[in-house]
């Protein structure tokens, strides 16, 4: 883990928004405003950033922030793409501040 580059891929609001978001989606994004969404695939980009109120691009280059830094997976799906959070890599980062820090 390279937890300076994991650092920065959360040190912003709505980055931290996101990762809460997609912890429990359902809580966070109407049923019926989510588009194909499996807990497999994850939610489309285009959903996250109608919720964050930010425009496609900008919230498309937080997710792939977060997910260089490997706290969210992602899944191309014809001409969408897909996130969800890696919850083996949040546990990771979390023993590692309790543990390290």
């Amino acid at each position: 883990m390279q937890l300076l580059e994991v650092i920065k891929s959360l040190s912003n609001e709505t980055r931290l928004n996101i990762l809460t978001w997609l912890k429990d989606p359902f809580a966070h994004f109407p049923e019926e405003e989510l588009s194909e969404y499996t807990p497999e695939l994850g939610v489309c980009v285009s959903d996250i950033a109608k919720k964050a109120g930010m425009s496609v691009p900008t919230v498309s280059d937080y997710l792939k922030t977060m997910s260089a830094s490997n706290i969210l997976t992602a899944t191309r799906k014809g001409q969408w793409t897909y996130y969800k959070r890696n919850e083996q890599s949040i546990q990771d980062l979390a023993m590692h501040i309790k543990n390290e820090l």
